[in-house]
């Protein structure tokens, strides 16, 4: 297999991932990394093993992280160095094996793939393209870059430019994977419903913040209300609040306005209905992050 065509499935790759997330925005599942289609040709973008080269492939197309298991957050934060490069680990213990030697050549070549990074079992955040930098066969690993080292601010000493840009990516990187780790907890937690108006459309569902990112809330499940996009924008605004005792209150001068079906169908009929709460005890509201933010409600 030649180059050219390995460049062109890869370019095909790319612009599938940014049709099928939104540019990145949204997760992938597996099914759907298994079954696109590039050029006509049905094409499997991730596998069994982290290092994954397509048959049509001729070198790797993508690397993957697994996603955490059961409800606490991936140790995202871990894989990457002070240069935010992330390390990812060779295929085994031969650093000849074929996955690693792909791994080598695509850094060589300057030739990007995908990093798929787990959030919760069968669903994937993806983020493209990536570059292998630095070859660790000592350490049986390579150093991958969140970003193309050809794209750096021209003037700036490459070292220099390359170490800044590296840090400044990887600190989208995490936090683009926090909130998407975030969520994807939050919302099984709840079990894809709206906690206030039990909403089953899982993309018309945020994963809300009791205690605000601003204030030092932590990721935490039980510092998370999985809400609709309205909900979670009246809850922000402190429209509406969430009691003690876990029954939603709508603000006073709200409850006294007259407008159309949505303000009293969506809003105003949620006064005293009680929060859908999820099963597993841990992954329940924080009692004391639930009073200080109702605090913060009623002194608006």
């Amino acid at each position: 297999m030649d180059r050219e065509l390995d460049d062109l499935l890869r370019s095909g790759v790319f612009a599938w991932l940014d049709r099928e997330s939104d540019n990145g925005a949204l997760p992938l599942s597996w099914s759907q990394l298994t079954r696109c289609r590039i050029a006509g040709e049905q094409v499997q973008l991730i596998g069994a093993t982290g290092i994954w080269k397509p048959r049509q492939m001729e070198l790797p197309v993508s690397i993957t992280t697994a996603p955490p298991r059961g409800s606490r957050p991936a140790p995202y934060e871990d894989s990457f160095d002070a240069d935010g490069l992330l390390t990812y680990r060779y295929r085994g213990t031969d650093p000849a094996h074929r996955d690693n030697t792909g791994l080598r050549r695509l850094g060589k070549e300057r030739r990007g793939l995908v990093y798929f990074h787990g959030i919760r079992r069968g669903v994937y955040l993806a983020t493209w393209p990536v570059f292998v930098v630095e070859d660790r066969p000592g350490d049986l690993a390579v150093k991958v870059m969140m970003a193309d080292p050809r794209t750096f601010e021209p003037g700036l000493d490459p070292e220099v430019a390359d170490r800044a840009q590296a840090r400044y990516t990887a600190r989208l990187t995490r936090q683009r994977l926090h909130q998407a780790d975030f969520r994807g907890r939050v919302l099984t937690a709840y079990r894809e419903r709206c906690g206030f108006c039990h909403l089953r459309h899982t993309a018309l569902l945020d994963a809300a913040h009791i205690r605000e990112d601003s204030l030092g809330g932590a990721p935490a499940t039980s510092n998370g209300l999985a809400l609709c996009k309205i909900h979670h924008a009246a809850f922000d605004h402190h429209i509406i609040g969430l009691r003690p005792d876990l029954r939603v209150q709508v603000r006073p001068d709200v409850l006294e306005e007259v407008d159309g079906p949505m303000l009293r169908h969506g809003l105003q009929e949620l006064e005293g209905t009680p929060l859908l709460v999820p099963n597993r005890r841990a992954d329940r509201p924080d009692a004391s992050m639930v009073e200080e933010r109702y605090e913060r409600f009623l002194a608006r």
